[in-house]
Formats: structure tokens, C-alpha cells, sequence
């Protein structure tokens, strides 16, 4: 369990520090605005995979003890639940340019030698967004908790995910505040952060 919190919480500092200012500013330097628009997304997302899958993988083949291990109806009713969680995952992902989040439209611009950077991204307040501020997580967390069988490694990669989820949120909603001020003020005071609570009218 040690090896995968310390794996995860690898995965979170090196995500997060990608994520930052200095960074982006010092690979954008370093190889042109042009190609930092065009790459940057792209090699982001393939090096965060990157950097999960050892976690992953010692979750699966080194499992531990058995945490618990629900049987009969329970079961099905917990593989519903993860059914939805997945459901979720990809609506939330089309409910956004996907291809942009994965890096692929930059590149397409790139090398159909189109304007980069891409126009800026409205904020998407409808659909699945207008539940929770951040559905992708949201639904994420219903795809990784409900295991008929948790085993100690599982679990905690489960927690290391999920605290990297909180971080992660809290580190974009500064960038969007950032990027998009009072609009995104608003949608917070509205819509609920990561569980879809109803609002309590003053």
C-alpha cells in the first residue's frame, strides 16, 4: 500500500507541477509558442497516463489482502453503480471539446498549418455541468469505489485518486477564476463543487 501512495502522490506533484506557470513558460521558450500550442496538451496527457500506470499496475498484479468482498445482490447492485460511473465519464467528456482536452485538435491545427493557440474555450455550464462544476470527477470516483472486491492495493490507489481529484479541482478552479473572473464566481456560488447538493435559497 505504501508503494502505491508514494507512486500516486509521485503522479499528483509531477502532474500538478506540469500544470504550473513556470514550467509551461519554460518549455514554451525552449521550442516556440507554435509548437508549445501545438504539442503541449498532448505530450501533458500521455506522460500523466504514463505515470499512473505503474500504480495501476501494482494494484492489479500484487493485490494484497481482501479490504471487503460483497457477494449476491449487493454485487450487482455496486456493478450498476460503476456502470453509471463510466456512462458518466464519457458523457462528460463529450460534453466538452475532447479532442482539445486530449491535445489532438492543437495538433491537427499544426499540421494543417492553421492559427495557434485555438480561440479561447467558452465555459461549459450545461448538461452534466450544470449538476456539479466538476462531473468528470464526480463520475470517475462512481467508477473506481464500488468494487464487489477491494483489495488493500486497490484501495489505496482509490484514496490516492480520489485525493488527487480534490487537489486537482481546486488547482483548475483557480485557473478558471483566473481565466474567466466573475463568470466562474457566479457558476460556483450556483452549482455545487463535486456532489450534487441542492442549493439553499437565502
Amino acid at each position: 500500500m505504501l508503494t502505491i501512495f508514494l507512486l500516486m502522490a509521485a503522479f499528483a506533484v509531477l502532474h500538478s507541477w506540469l500544470a504550473g506557470r513556470n514550467i509551461k513558460q519554460a518549455i514554451r521558450q525552449r521550442i516556440g509558442d507554435r509548437a508549445y500550442h501545438a504539442f503541449y496538451r498532448l505530450a501533458y496527457n500521455f506522460f500523466a497516463v504514463l505515470t499512473l500506470l505503474p500504480p495501476f499496475a501494482i494494484a492489479i498484479l500484487n493485490p494484497g489482502n481482501t479490504v471487503w468482498q460483497v457477494e449476491g445482490m449487493g454485487q450487482y447492485i455496486l456493478l450498476s453503480i460503476q456502470v453509471i460511473g463510466v456512462i458518466g465519464v464519457g458523457v462528460s467528456f463529450l460534453q466538452i471539446d475532447w479532442q482539445r482536452f486530449a491535445g489532438i485538435r492543437q495538433v491537427t491545427a499544426y499540421l494543417k498549418g492553421e492559427t495557434l493557440p485555438l480561440p479561447d474555450e467558452p465555459l461549459q455550464i450545461k448538461g452534466l455541468y450544470k449538476v456539479v462544476r466538476h462531473p468528470l470527477y464526480l463520475f470517475s470516483l462512481l467508477a473506481i469505489w464500488p468494487m464487489s472486491t477491494m483489495s488493500e492495493a486497490l484501495l489505496a490507489f482509490n484514496i490516492g485518486a480520489t485525493l488527487y481529484f480534490i487537489l486537482g479541482s481546486i488547482l483548475e478552479e483557480r485557473r478558471l477564476v483566473a481565466g474567466f473572473g466573475e463568470q466562474y464566481r457566479s457558476y460556483q456560488r450556483n452549482t455545487s463543487w463535486l456532489i450534487p447538493l441542492p442549493k439553499i435559497r437565502h
